[in-house]
């Protein structure tokens, strides 16, 4: 078995029929079954990131959305935090 890391196995959006690339992980938590702390994850693809976020956000689940580990969503996402973060130093 490949590490799902590896190309071999990327992972993929959690929208149905989608086989893109996930770019997102929507971290979340049904209240009514789900310690506080407790987060389960849907991936998502930037086309389905809005989509299945109004989902979970529409019943009160969406804890937070964050880029992928790995995928170019991160690389860039981390890049623009840091230079917000240097903006708000000076």
């Amino acid at each position: 078995m490949t590490h799902p890391d590896s190309p071999a196995e990327a992972l993929t959006c959690s929208a149905r029929g989608c086989r893109a690339a996930a770019r997102w992980a929507l971290r979340w938590n049904n209240p009514r079954l789900h310690a506080p702390e407790r987060r389960k994850t849907w991936l998502a693809c930037d086309v389905h990131r809005s989509s299945l976020g109004d989902f979970l956000g529409a019943r009160a689940f969406l804890r937070e959305v964050t880029p992928l580990a790995g995928s170019p969503t991160l690389e860039e996402w981390t890049r623009t935090t840091k230079g917000r973060h240097r903006e708000r130093e000076e």
